[in-house]
């Protein structure tokens, strides 16, 4: 394909969400593939609900996912500007066309007025439109009326008993009949366009070939296409992509967790594995890799592998994906997104010394096999340091170890009161030691240790956990383990 142009083309009403985000993403995959533009507009016409803070979100959001934009916001090009509240001049010369032509009409009614038609509509069991009472009226009685100060709307004129229809790139041939669609407005009476219009001059301004957008939009379409048509311009691509639901199988909402980027940014999620999760989202790749970075996306993405059926937002898959990247990171890269993390919790100061950071790396590493976020390294972090239960499923390897347990947790407390701080390596060494005065090594060794440490057989390797809980934790813990053996062995 040549000449590939697609477009995202967010309201700035609030963060980045999660749909908006994978509408983006296949929007860029399908540009990047044919060596295309991608743009970046924004729908800014909402005034009472668009605000700067919000296109910062959306736009910083796309950034971190590394969705860098070709033309657009802040990028500039040849076919803006990009927010629809600097082209009021473009949609006013369209719509003095329509009307010009008979296309388009000024529309008086009040409020209440459509109120009432709308009610009888639904009294009959109808699907409320507008009836059209203003369709004939004159320009003779629009200018009047103008004159008078009325401030109306402008409504499109849609031809009766037609037939409206697409060849959508995922849904196939979708049709829509014109009787039941009713002659909608195009221009508010404070001026400003609609989204249905606005968005038609829009993508023909900048030259769009492809759209991809959620199926929320396919209602819309019709509407659009009449719109093409009467303006004489030629209609882009169409791709109307499923709706994301929750593991309930309802539209996915704040009930069923975070629905923002920003948020999952926050929680300690890597850009890249929000990427790969997005794009699995109603995409399906040809073989069973499941594993893509964007580069790997872009080559493998294609509409026809898109399906028509609601994809499900499934947390638990996202949590596996993001362990799988955080584990294949590079460890300065974890420690990169480790660090706020370990900060806001007061585990690591705002301007960290060489220690700190050290400490930071050890901690992050030591763990990085038992967390699927970054956000969790604190509460597990704690968890290591609460004082330790040793539970029942302990009493026979306890019984196995016997009195060689109450040995080396003596030997080990002995050396750790020692020591003013405690290291890796300090505490590798600490261990030979204990096995050289012992006699006791192997398994009766390191499980002794473990278990009096962290109450389990299991977990990250000692030296690292030594470094989590600290040398005053480690003696309390010893100063407890040994209590809890000397009644356990007399039981």
């Amino acid at each position: 394909m040549k000449n590939v142009r697609l477009r995202f083309a967010p309201s700035p009403t609030g963060p980045l969400h999660i749909g908006g985000a994978r509408s983006a993403l296949f929007n860029y995959l399908l540009a990047k593939k044919y060596r295309g533009t991608f743009l970046v507009r924004m729908e800014d016409t909402d005034l009472e609900r668009s605000s700067a803070a919000s296109e910062e979100n959306i736009k910083d959001s796309l950034k971190w996912l590394g969705m860098d934009w070709d033309e657009g916001v802040d990028a500039g090009g040849d076919c803006g500007p990009y927010r629809q509240t600097e082209r009021l001049s473009i949609y006013r010369q369209a719509v003095d066309k329509l009307l010009a032509e008979g296309k388009a009409y000024y529309c008086f009614c009040s409020e209440e007025e459509l109120d009432r038609e709308r009610e009888a509509q639904s009294a009959r069991g109808e699907t409320p439109r507008y009836g059209g009472k203003c369709r004939d009226l004159t320009r003779e009685e629009w200018q009047s009326r103008l004159d008078s100060g009325a401030k109306p709307v402008v409504r499109f004129k849609v031809p009766p008993g037609e037939e409206v229809a697409i060849d959508d790139l995922v849904r196939g041939r979708v049709a829509f009949e014109t009787d039941g669609i009713g002659d909608f407005i195009i221009v508010k009476s404070d001026g400003i366009p609609v989204y249905n219009f606005a968005v038609v001059l829009d993508d023909v301004t900048m030259k769009i070939s492809h759209v991809i957008r959620g199926e929320e939009h396919l209602s819309n379409t019709p509407r659009q296409v009449l719109l093409y048509d009467a303006l004489g311009y030629a209609m882009p691509k169409f791709a109307h992509i499923s709706l994301i639901l929750g593991q309930d199988k309802t539209k996915m909402s704040k009930r069923h967790g975070s629905t923002s980027v920003v948020a999952y940014r926050d929680q300690g999620y890597l850009p890249e594995a929000l990427v790969n999760f997005l794009a699995l989202l109603g995409w399906s790749p040809e073989g069973e890799e499941e594993i893509f970075d964007l580069d790997g996306l872009v080559e493998a993405f294609s509409l026809d592998r898109v399906s028509k059926s609601p994809a499900v937002f499934d947390l638990e898959k996202l949590k596996w994906l993001n362990g799988v990247y955080i584990r294949n990171a590079a460890p300065e890269r974890r420690l990169a997104f480790a660090l706020p993390h370990l900060q806001n919790a007061g585990l690591v100061p705002a301007e960290p010394a060489a220690d700190d950071l050290l400490w930071a790396q050890t901690v992050t590493e030591a763990l990085k096999n038992h967390i699927n976020a970054f956000g969790e390294l604190p509460a597990l972090i704690a968890r290591y340091r609460q004082p330790v239960a040793y539970g029942e499923e302990l009493g026979e390897e306890l019984k196995a170890l016997g009195e060689d347990a109450v040995t080396v947790i003596r030997a080990v407390l002995a050396k750790l009161e020692a020591l003013e701080t405690v290291s890796a390596d300090g505490y590798k060494a600490l261990l030979k030691e204990v096995k050289k005065e012992t006699g006791i090594g192997g398994r009766p060794l390191f499980h002794s240790v473990r278990i009096a440490k962290t109450g389990s057989t299991e977990g990250p390797d000692m030296d690292k956990v030594a470094i989590i809980i600290g040398r005053e934790g480690m003696i309390e813990r010893c100063r407890e383990f040994l209590r809890f053996m000397e009644h356990f062995l007399q039981s």
